[in-house]
């Protein structure tokens, strides 16, 4: 059984900081693709980050230079999601996805 578990998240400031983490729970063996996605109110799902078993990175335009995902040195299957210069425009659900998996989402508000 393949279980997402998301912590973090919450409200800040705009300029603020935050970061999120995710581990996959499952009996596997070796390291998998792992991504950050996110939803507004209103708007579909997107790809806001993305790492691969080779630890390459890519990131939406939106938030390039501001976001930063990394693998757990230790547990490489736990991977965080660390979010700087926050925006209004960055307020939404976070879902964590691996192995055609979903997490259950936790909640970013980025507001004065």
């Amino acid at each position: 059984q393949v279980e997402l578990v998301e912590s973090g998240g919450g409200s800040v400031q705009p300029g603020g900081s935050l970061r999120l983490s995710c581990a996959l729970s499952a009996l596997i063996f070796g390291i998998k693709d792992m991504a950050w996605f996110r939803q507004a109110p209103g708007k579909q799902r997107e790809l806001v980050a993305a790492i691969a078993t080779d630890g390459t990175t890519n990131y939406a335009d939106s938030v390039a230079g501001r976001f930063t995902i990394s693998r757990d040195n230790n547990a490489k299957n736990t991977v965080y999601l660390q979010m700087d210069s926050l925006k209004p425009e960055d307020t939404a659900v976070y879902y964590c996805y691996g192995m055609n998996h979903w997490g259950q989402g936790t909640q970013v508000t980025v507001s004065s």
